[in-house]
């Protein structure tokens, strides 16, 4: 039988998860991108070690202040859930070292905050948050926000881009070139760049064969 969700700290959990915002119909970033990070920080910690009670608190309060990608504040997100975490944490009584623990490690989670992880659980959670990125689940993603966003799947008239910029606003494919595939560069564990570079190969993958399929 499968582990309940956030396994082992059920309580803890449900404690924090009362503290997020009303679900919103971003399905790249619900309960089940919580859990898919939770499963991700679980394989790297028991490889890397690090604090697993700081690490869920920081992988449930890593987007509790909810930014649509397409906001002007997108790259403050990492920074606005920061501060709420650390006020969720000292009104349930945390010590100011914990807290800024958790903090550090929500602020520096982000790809477009730019804000290096400075403790080993700051890594982790790096790490974990950008594996859901990229492989299959990064793919799945990519398309899910760019529907969302009103993104066509390709530019059918140049599907490779020759000769101009990526434009990755407009077709959903050239996100692959602008982000998905330059995140397995730069992870912060040996653990989480050997998962990444796993995954990596799975984009590139399907990126070969949906070209394929499309004549580009």
């Amino acid at each position: 039988m499968p582990n309940p969700p956030f396994a082992p700290y059920h309580a803890l959990a449900s404690d924090l998860l009362a503290c997020l915002p009303v679900p919103t119909h971003d399905g790249s970033h619900d309960l089940s991108h919580l859990q898919r990070v939770w499963s991700n920080v679980r394989r790297i910690q028991q490889c890397e070690g690090g604090d697993l009670e700081v690490l869920l608190a920081a992988t449930l309060l890593h987007d509790c202040v909810a930014v649509e990608k397409d906001s002007p504040l997108r790259a403050q997100a990492s920074t606005l859930s920061a501060e709420k975490a650390a006020s969720i944490l000292t009104d349930r009584g945390w010590k100011p070292s914990r807290v800024e623990q958790v903090a550090h490690a929500v602020q520096a989670h982000s790809f477009s905050a730019g804000v290096a992880p400075q403790t080993l659980e700051a890594k982790i959670l790096q790490d974990s948050d950008r594996l859901d990125a990229i492989g299959m689940v990064g793919v799945a993603r990519c398309f899910y926000v760019a529907g969302r966003m009103g993104s066509a799947l390709y530019d059918f008239t140049n599907p490779t881009a020759a000769d101009r910029d990526y434009q990755d606003k407009q077709f959903a494919i050239e996100h692959f070139h602008t982000k998905l595939l330059t995140l397995a560069v730069g992870f912060q564990t040996a653990e989480g760049a050997r998962l990444a570079t796993v995954r990596h190969g799975r984009l590139e993958s399907f990126l070969a064969d949906f070209m394929d399929e499309i004549g580009g």
